[in-house]
């Protein structure tokens, strides 16, 4: 199933009205409003609502996904992040495939070794902006802006120390996140990337969630950047350094993860700052992000 969340345009078509709630997409091109159907209470009325409401919640889309009822148009709709505030930051991972670690390397004269353990950092809340909304574009801090395709992977079922063998079934689905950098300001604080990685509106994410055990492979799909039509990277999932579970276990080890937490599982090789000469974003430019089997987001630079 794809999950999105989802408010109505007014007539004029392009602006957003009411409340964001979340829907299921059909085909591609027909949006289920999911409280309309469902009825309207805390489990239906958003994104971490569904999620958190479990496995019995799972079973009802499924069942609306296999005879849905009447349904909008998804042109007659604004898409945003499936979960446009997340309770906490998005936890993200560098340093993930190993062509990324080398160029990373190469770059910054760097003879650092393979890691042992998953590099974690993470991005605020506010970080998180829609599929298709502008990223605002920060001069007056840099203009060192860099792109970053990457899986998200969203957490279904609370855990801590969750063993590698069991990792996947607290998995409730994923996602395409963008977790776009500024590349001074990341290593500008003595050497974490907090700051760098967290200002407003550089986490695209979306189109939708594709849910978990309805066909999709995490551990075998394309991953793409395009800038202007470019592309910019252009890799697939199989060569994920750190594997989903690895990832889930390292992070959950002595620290509760929660429904609805965000796992950003790290970028291929062809970001910008890497590139001779560097390159970066700039305003006007247009932002593909895709993932196979999820779908593209498209952002302009604001």
């Amino acid at each position: 199933m794809k999950l999105v969340t989802f408010s109505r345009l007014a007539s004029d078509g392009r602006s957003a009205q009411g409340d964001a709630v979340p829907g299921l997409l059909l085909e591609g091109k027909r949006i289920v409003d999911i409280p309309a159907v469902l009825g309207h209470g805390a489990e239906t009325s958003s994104m971490l609502g569904l999620i958190r409401a479990g496995a019995p919640m799972l079973a009802r889309l499924r069942e609306l996904a296999a005879r849905p009822p009447a349904s909008l148009e998804l042109a007659d709709v604004k898409l945003h992040a499936p979960i446009p505030r997340p309770a906490k930051n998005v936890f993200c991972v560098g340093w993930n495939y190993l062509e990324h670690f080398e160029e990373g390397a190469k770059k910054l004269h760097d003879d650092r070794e393979l890691p042992k353990h998953p590099v974690f950092f993470s991005k605020v809340p506010t970080t998180v902006t829609g599929p298709f909304d502008a990223i605002p574009f920060p001069s007056h801090v840099s203009t060192a802006m860099d792109w970053e395709v990457e899986l998200g992977m969203i957490i279904g079922t609370a855990g801590k120390d969750i063993a590698e063998a069991e990792a996947m079934s607290h998995v409730f689905g994923y996602t395409v996140i963008n977790d776009i950098s500024i590349r001074d300001v990341q290593r500008r604080h003595g050497g974490q990337w907090h700051k760098g990685k967290s200002f407003d509106g550089t986490c695209p994410m979306g189109p939708c969630i594709v849910t978990a055990g309805d066909g999709f492979d995490p551990d075998h799909v394309r991953v793409s950047t395009r800038v202007n039509g470019q592309v910019k990277q252009d890799s697939n999932t199989r060569f994920l350094y750190f594997k989903l579970p690895r990832l889930i276990a390292e992070l959950s080890a002595g620290m509760t993860l929660e429904p609805g937490d965000v796992i950003s599982t790290g970028t291929p090789q062809g970001v910008g700052y890497a590139r001779t000469p560097p390159e970066f974003l700039k305003p006007g430019d247009l932002l593909e992000t895709e993932v196979e089997g999820i779908g593209v987001m498209r952002n302009t630079v604001a």
